[in-house]
């Protein structure tokens, strides 16, 4: 359990975003405030982890890409930290369907990186003030936001999401199950489920409509991911 804090102290902040210019950018402005301490920056989440267990930062503020596996596994490990840091997403993704799945995984703000530096520095300082995690910071456009009511008709889970993103690769049912360690028989139910809540029947026609919706971009389905569509980012 993180120790009282003397409001006095300034906030031990580490930085994980593997956009050079962004994150140096960013650390030279939080570094400019008084109360916050940038003690440490990474490029990679398995470095940013290491540094967490050596510097033991009171919040990383962490990027996350697709597909989701990587990132999940991170925040468990930094969980696992004695006392654990406080975590504050920080990305491009402006669909809701993220919120759910990373909030209980514990994370005490999901930002985008559109909104102001000034609610960046609130999130941060209202996961260390707010030492039970009773309160949630979230950083997105109010129609966003409306999205995100859980069950609602239509809208994915992040894990169908990451399913129909592995799927618009060209994977096959077989090759998208291996790379997220589940059965092929899960993988069929979930593209099921995704089926019914988009109207659609066949994987040509989800992918299409999630193209045309902009749940997934040209970008997401032809990026080249370093470390293999299994490993994840």
């Amino acid at each position: 359990m993180m120790h009282e804090r003397n409001t006095g102290e300034p906030i031990r902040v580490l930085l994980a975003d593997d956009h050079t210019m962004f994150r140096q950018g960013l650390a030279g402005i939080l570094g400019a405030y008084e109360r916050l301490e940038i003690v440490g920056q990474s490029a990679h989440d398995q470095e940013a982890i290491d540094l967490a267990k050596q510097m033991h930062p009171d919040v990383v503020v962490m990027q996350v890409q697709m597909p989701l596996s990587r990132a999940r596994e991170s925040l468990r490990q930094l969980r696992r930290i004695e006392p654990p840091p406080k975590v504050v997403i920080c990305t491009m993704f402006e669909n809701p369907r993220y919120i759910r799945e990373f909030l209980e995984l514990g994370v005490s703000a999901y930002i985008l990186k559109s909104v102001s530096v000034e609610h960046l520095i609130g999130a941060i300082r209202g996961a260390i003030f707010d030492p039970q995690g009773e309160n949630v910071v979230i950083g997105m456009p109010q129609d966003m936001l409306e999205r995100v009511e859980d069950g609602s008709e239509g809208v994915l889970s992040a894990r169908e999401m990451e399913i129909l993103l592995l799927v618009s690769r060209g994977l096959s049912n077989r090759e998208v199950a291996s790379s997220l360690s589940l059965s092929e028989a899960t993988i069929k139910r979930h593209l099921s489920n995704v089926y019914s809540k988009i109207g659609v029947h066949t994987r040509g026609e989800a992918v299409r409509k999630a193209l045309y919706e902009e749940w997934i971009t040209i970008q997401e389905v032809t990026q080249n991911d370093e470390a293999g569509t299994g490993e994840g980012r």
